[in-house]
């Protein structure tokens, strides 16, 4: 059993559970058995996308709101968040009557804030980073008497955060491994004291987007920079919480550090195998089984879908750019004389191989190229890395001296 010095306790956790009931949907763990094709793991997956506002957030939203004294309720709450925290405390404020203020960065992704402000909630968009709106938040907060709800370093938020774990080993107490990600830490640190507590030879394993190692660096006493642009924003924190930090020190095996491509492939994963929608946040622990696979072979695995907020033409973008890193859209520069019918031709060819043209654009005007010739652009869709191969090697044959242009716009040089 966990114990204090911890801020938690599983008895907090089972409080937290009884008060949000009814306010939160008692999310499916589903057995995903693609995932576990792909990667030689038994994976499970809680789909916390599937709550009002598509994440997690809500539970430890709920657990504070509902905590709050009616003078405290009165006066209103404010918050500081990348997006889901946000949308959590402006939607269940809203229902409980509650006044809510949002501070924000100004780098949240556009469906965020205006998921937050369409559930009622005053919004302030300000600073680059968290660290910046948790300090236009405290700010607010004092000017005009309103209650902090911090987004992870908070009891309340944490115990609220710590039933999803208490859940999934409810409804699958053979589970191995629990792999969650980690920003600030509400949602490991609940759930660790949760998990250890029920079961204490379960293992955690919390990762974080490579840009914002905030727990590595804590817990390995290391200085890996922090920052940069990531698909995983909402847990892009720089600053860990001081509750949640010896939680995770204590109860957490292992923090792993996952690149942007990883991240990527595990959003595009949800959505071509496990047919659902998953932000670069919620998808990192799968890209953690991605990184290592031999670490969770033939072991049970529970992931946590934790949120569901990703705009869709972002997630347009993931999944083409992920058919051009399984070679299945590929593009070539062709040179040929120019000549009636050129056109004609070549799209022939590529229909005799099966190949499919999505683009095709001429360039008369390169140095590069004869004054009589002419270069065309084809992008093509394939089947695969083989296939591909096959249709470049026709184009050669019939002389029209293919060279791919890589996906950032520079072409290879001849083969």
């Amino acid at each position: 059993m966990t114990s204090a010095p911890f801020a938690i306790t599983l008895a907090d956790i089972a409080a937290a559970a009884r008060r949000i009931e009814g306010h939160v949907l008692r999310t499916p763990l589903v057995p995903a058995p693609r995932l576990s094709e792909l990667t030689g793991a038994t994976i499970l997956v809680k789909h916390e996308n599937m709550q009002a506002t598509a994440s997690f957030k809500e539970r430890g939203a709920v657990n504070k709101l509902l905590s709050l004294d009616e003078a405290e309720k009165a006066r209103g709450v404010i918050a500081m968040s990348a997006g889901n925290h946000a949308q959590a405390v402006a939607y269940h404020a809203h229902r409980f009557g509650i006044p809510a203020t949002i501070v924000m960065p100004e780098t949240t992704p556009l469906v965020k804030v205006e998921n937050t402000r369409a559930h009622g909630a005053r919004v302030v968009l300000y600073g680059e980073t968290l660290y910046e709106s948790a300090q236009k938040a405290r700010e607010l907060a004092e000017a005009e008497a309103l209650v902090f709800v911090h987004p992870y370093d908070d009891a309340a938020v944490m115990a609220g955060q710590g039933t999803v774990a208490s859940e999934m080993l409810a409804d699958a107490p053979d589970l191995e491994m629990l792999v969650i990600p980690l920003g600030g830490g509400g949602l490991m640190a609940g759930n660790a004291i949760a998990a250890k507590a029920i079961k204490p030879e379960i293992e955690l394993i919390g990762v974080e987007a490579a840009l914002y190692p905030s727990f590595y660096n804590a817990v390995n006493d290391k200085d890996l920079f922090i920052g940069g642009a990531t698909l995983a924003e909402g847990i892009a924190v720089k600053t860990v919480g001081q509750q949640t930090l010896p939680i995770v020190a204590s109860l957490v095996s292992d923090i792993v550090l996952i690149g942007e491509d990883l991240i990527e492939r595990a959003v595009n994963a949800y959505a071509s195998l496990q047919h659902t929608l998953a932000e670069g946040a919620g998808a990192i622990g799968l890209a953690a089984i991605f990184k290592e696979p031999e670490r969770y072979k033939g072991r049970k695995v529970g992931l946590l879908l934790s949120g569901g907020n990703i705009d869709t033409r972002l997630l347009a973008a993931i999944m083409v750019r992920e058919l051009e890193r399984e070679d299945r859209i590929c593009a070539f520069r062709l040179t040929a004389s120019d000549r009636p019918g050129l056109l004609g031709k070549v799209a022939s060819l590529l229909g005799e191989h099966g190949a499919n043209i999505l683009e095709v654009s001429h360039g008369r005007l390169f140095l590069d190229v004869p004054a009589k010739g002419v270069t065309l652009d084809v992008t093509v869709e394939t089947r695969g890395e083989a296939h591909t191969r096959s249709i470049e090697a026709a184009l050669k044959n019939d002389g029209y001296a293919p060279r791919r242009i890589l996906p950032r716009g520079l072409a290879e040089q001849d083969r």
